[in-house]
């Protein structure tokens, strides 16, 4: 079992404090524009100490990307200097500050984006209202790939210290490799092989971008191991996509779930919990973040068996002190549980938050 007051240097060569991290939440807090205002800085500055990294909620890297209102934005130059303010208090508290961007496709709405809303192919997501996406072309595909790339150079500039790519929980790198979204018959479809060809590419992009840093800058990706929908990503897909993720020069990979202990509903995967058989597959050649239901020190210790990095949600929200508890830099109580309403019982500003809950975590 990891020591999560233990420090880690990833393949960048930033170096994290200890093996705690800030998932990523939305809080739909930015501006109409997705400029971050000052309530949000002054969240995640109340989260960020006692942590090694801080990872934002997503940042859309084109505005047709946006999901919702109150997202945070990273799609101009625009943008770089509230994300400057927003790094600087992160680093102040003590922690490295990560960004996470990603475009939401399909489940982004014609309300938000002003626009009909894209994805692999024109199959409307399974939740009530979903909306009939515009199938992108070949040339949209290329421009998205220089999107992720530009902001991953804007995130540079605002001096955060890396960028997580979120291909999980529905989004548009997970459609494309989705058979359920990706019904293509072109290069970028058809095949797991084909079906992968977004995600790698977006990654490929971004490492490059990460290389002309100058400085120290981590590349993570997020996934979801699996979809329920008919047809959907299988687990033993995404046991076949770590393989190929793990050539790639990323610092970490972070798998969605909304419980660290689960497991897949996979008959032949009933042995052990999906992040043991994610973290069997890694062998320790990319660090792993796990996530979901970490709620006390004893739940931080339980997933570090399977983990290098333990990532702490709603427990922040309810207890921004909770690292500096656990690791005894305050002698106060740790709060256990939290009180009131449990996050996932709280108004959710649009449907798929419910679908996303439901299919992909």
């Amino acid at each position: 079992m990891m020591n999560f007051n233990q420090s880690l240097k990833l393949r960048s060569g930033v170096e994290l404090k200890n093996r705690l991290v800030m998932a990523p939440m939305t809080i739909v807090s930015s501006f109409h524009d997705g400029i971050v205002t000052q309530e949000e800085i002054q969240h995640y500055a109340k989260r960020s100490k006692g942590l090694g990294a801080v990872i934002t909620g997503t940042a859309n890297v084109t505005d047709n990307g946006k999901g919702w209102a109150g997202e945070l934005t990273i799609a101009t130059d625009e943008a770089i200097g509230r994300l400057s303010e927003l790094t600087g208090e992160i680093h102040e508290a003590g922690s490295k500050a990560i960004l996470q961007i990603f475009h939401a496709g399909r489940m982004a709405s014609m309300k938000v984006t002003g626009e009909q809303v894209v994805s692999a192919s024109g199959v409307a997501a399974e939740f009530a209202g979903a909306e009939l996406p515009r199938e992108l072309t070949t040339a949209e595909i290329s421009e998205l790939i220089e999107a992720f790339g530009q902001a991953t150079r804007r995130a540079i500039i605002a001096g955060f210290d890396g960028v997580e790519i979120h291909g999980a929980n529905g989004y548009l790198i997970q459609q494309f490799f989705s058979p359920h979204s990706n019904r293509r018959t072109d290069e970028w479809g058809g095949s797991l092989e084909k079906r992968a060809k977004f995600p790698l590419a977006v990654i490929d992009r971004v490492l490059f971008e990460a290389e002309q840093a100058g400085r120290p800058f981590a590349v993570g990706y997020r996934f979801s191991p699996l979809e329920v929908t008919e047809p959907g990503i299988q687990f033993a897909d995404s046991l076949w996509f770590l393989k190929e993720l793990k050539k790639k020069k990323l610092d970490y990979l972070h798998v969605s779930l909304r419980h660290f202990d689960r497991k897949s509903n996979a008959l032949a995967y009933q042995e052990k919990s999906q992040l043991a058989y994610i973290h069997e597959i890694l062998a320790g050649e990319i660090p792993l973040i796990g996530v979901g239901g970490v709620r006390t020190k004893a739940d931080v210790e339980a997933l570090l068996e399977n983990a290098e990095l333990a990532a702490i949600g709603q427990q922040l929200l309810v207890d921004p002190e909770f690292p500096l508890k656990i690791s005894g830099e305050l002698t106060t109580t740790p709060v256990e549980k939290p009180f009131g309403k449990a996050i996932k019982d709280l108004p959710m500003p649009h449907p798929m938050f419910k679908y996303l809950e439901r299919r992909y975590q």
